[in-house]
């Protein structure tokens, strides 16, 4: 079975033209959307590809119309080549994973989808590295700033407070501020160190 697949960006765009030429190209089934390539979800590309038997062809007019980006595509076509599908379309004819040499084309987009891939890992991780070493912090903010930590401390030692009622004073949770005080004792001990000095803890 020829089947076509159709997409518009937006509600206001009409489907009259891809659905007429893929009528054209032979195609007896149709699925298509009004929906934004950006998105993740298209739910008739979805019900279209589980539609899908050994033998059917699926038919779009242009590669821009199934696809978000070159890992996309290729994603798509392996789905359906799974199912024994095949992929044309009329606006890219090397795009035919029917024939021979549209299948090796896409043999060679996937390689260099993939090493795009090895490419932006190499520059995220170099990136990340030479970050840290400007002594830039990654994750999420810490939930209490040194000033707190310091007035946290000084409820509990000085004030009596118990780290139970200063947690809940500083509006966190009392594993919170344990684990912030433990941290701060360590950084004061590592400068320390460094100094040549001696820090002392309360038992």
């Amino acid at each position: 079975m020829f089947i076509g697949y159709a997409r518009v960006s937006t509600d206001a765009q009409d489907l009259t033209s891809q659905r007429d030429a893929l009528v054209a190209a032979g195609c007896t089934r149709l699925f298509s959307e009004k929906i934004t390539g950006a998105k993740r979800d298209r739910p008739e590309l979805e019900r279209m590809i589980d539609h899908l038997r050994n033998g059917d062809v699926v038919t779009v007019t242009s590669l821009d119309r199934l696809a978000r980006s070159t890992r996309d595509l290729l994603d798509i076509a392996e789905r359906m080549q799974e199912v024994g599908a095949g992929l044309r379309s009329l606006a890219e004819p090397w795009a035919d994973t029917t024939s021979p040499a549209g299948r090796m084309v896409l043999t060679v987009f996937a390689g260099i989808a993939e090493f795009e891939r090895s490419l932006i890992i190499d520059r995220t991780r170099n990136g990340r590295e030479a970050a840290m070493a400007r002594g830039v912090k990654f994750g999420p903010p810490p939930a209490l700033t040194q000033a707190q930590i310091g007035h946290a401390r000084d409820l509990i030692d000085q004030g009596g407070r118990t780290v139970k009622e200063a947690a809940a004073l500083l509006g966190v949770h009392r594993s919170t501020l344990y684990r912030a005080l433990e941290r701060s004792e360590e950084v004061s001990q590592v400068e320390a160190h460094r100094r040549g000095g001696v820090t002392v803890t309360a038992p």
